[in-house]
C-alpha cells in the first residue's frame, strides 16, 4: 500500500460526540491524500465503535488504551503508527476547513519548518465568552502573529504539523507533562532547539469548539497549565513567558493566588460567573481576567504536586 502524503494524529479521550463532527470535516477534504490516527486514551464514552463506524467510509483507524495514559503517551503512540510524510498533530475537537489537510501539507513544500495553526475558538453563549471570551481569543491571535520568529515555538499547541524526519529528530513529546497543557510547547521548544524554525500560518486557523466555556472552567485549567508551566521551567531553566515590571496588577493577582489551591481555583471561577452578570461588562472583564491570572499563579506555585486532568 502506497503511504498517503499525510497523516493526521488525534488524541481523545472522551470524545465520543466531538469525534463525528472531525470525521465529517476530515471527508470533506479536498485535493489531499490522507489518513487519520485516532488514538483513545481510556474509552470511557464507546468511542471506539465512533471510529470503527467512521472507518468502514474514511481512511481512519485507531489505538485504544486500556487506561488514560495521558495525552503525550496518546500522541507519541499515534506518531509511532503514523505513514504519512507530512504528520499532523489535530486535537479532536476542532473542525477543519476542506483545504486544512492540502494546507499542512503545501507548508512543508520545499521549507523545513515546523507549522503552527492557530485556533479559532467558538463559544456557546455565556457571560464568560460574552464578556471576556471571544475578546481575549482576538488578542492572542493578534499577538502571536507579531512575536519574533524565534518565540513561535510558544504557540505549539492542538494544529501543527512536522516531516517525518523531524519527528524522529525531536524525539517522542515528554509524558513528564500529565497535567493540562504544556506538552505541546514543549515539543515546540525542543523543534526549535534542534535548528527547525517554527512558523505561524494564517491560512491554518482552524475551528475550535472550546471546552473551557465558564470561568470556572478556565480557572480550573489556569491551575493546571500553571502548575504544567513550573515543570517546563523546570526542565528547561528558562523561563516560560517574558519577565515584566512588577506592577499593581500584579501584586493583586499575587495576594489573590495565595489562597487559592486546586480546589479553590475552581470554586473563585464558579464565584465570579455568579457575580459577572451583575457587574458592568468592564468591571466583569477585570475580575475574570483577575481570576485565571491568579489560578494560573497559584498552579505555578504549587508545581508538581498538583493533580492532572
Amino acid at each position: 500500500m502506497t503511504s498517503p502524503l499525510v497523516s493526521v494524529i488525534v488524541p481523545s479521550h472522551g470524545g465520543a460526540r466531538r469525534l463525528p463532527v472531525l470525521f465529517a470535516a476530515l471527508a470533506a477534504q479536498v485535493d489531499a491524500e490522507w489518513e487519520a490516527v485516532v488514538v483513545i486514551d481510556g474509552d470511557v464514552d464507546d468511542s471506539s465503535a465512533v471510529v470503527d463506524a467512521a472507518a468502514e467510509r474514511l481512511p481512519v483507524r485507531r489505538i485504544t488504551f486500556e487506561a488514560n495514559r495521558g495525552r503525550s503517551a496518546a500522541l507519541n503512540a499515534g506518531f509511532a503508527q503514523a505513514q504519512g510524510d507530512v504528520l499532523v498533530r489535530c486535537d479532536d475537537d476542532l473542525v477543519p476547513a476542506p483545504d486544512y489537510v492540502s494546507g499542512h501539507a503545501a507548508a512543508h513544500d520545499g521549507r523545513r519548518v515546523g507549522v503552527v495553526g492557530l485556533y479559532r475558538n467558538v463559544y456557546p453563549e455565556t457571560t464568560y465568552a460574552r464578556i471576556y471570551g471571544r475578546a481575549w481569543d482576538a488578542r492572542f491571535r493578534d499577538e502571536a502573529y507579531r512575536v519574533p520568529p524565534d518565540q513561535a515555538w510558544r504557540y505549539w499547541a492542538g494544529n501543527v504539523s512536522v516531516t517525518r524526519d523531524m519527528w524522529h529528530t525531536v524525539g517522542e513529546y515528554d509524558t513528564t507533562f500529565r497535567a493540562y497543557g504544556w506538552e505541546d510547547v514543549d515539543w515546540g521548544y525542543r523543534l526549535m532547539q534542534a535548528g527547525v524554525p517554527v512558523v505561524l500560518d494564517p491560512a491554518l486557523e482552524t475551528e475550535h469548539r472550546i471546552a473551557a466555556t465558564t470561568t470556572a472552567m478556565r480557572t480550573q485549567r489556569a491551575f493546571y497549565s500553571g502548575a504544567a508551566r513550573h515543570v517546563f521551567e523546570e526542565k528547561h531553566h528558562i523561563a516560560a513567558a517574558p519577565t515584566r515590571p512588577v506592577n499593581t496588577w500584579q501584586r493583586i493577582v499575587a495576594g489573590v493566588a495565595a489562597g487559592l489551591d486546586e480546589r479553590r481555583a475552581g470554586r473563585i471561577g464558579t464565584l465570579v460567573d455568579s457575580s459577572a452578570r451583575l457587574m458592568p461588562d468592564r468591571a466583569a472583564a477585570k475580575v475574570i481576567a483577575l481570576a485565571i491570572d491568579a489560578a494560573s499563579r497559584a498552579g505555578h506555585r504549587a508545581g508538581t504536586t498538583a493533580g492532572a486532568i
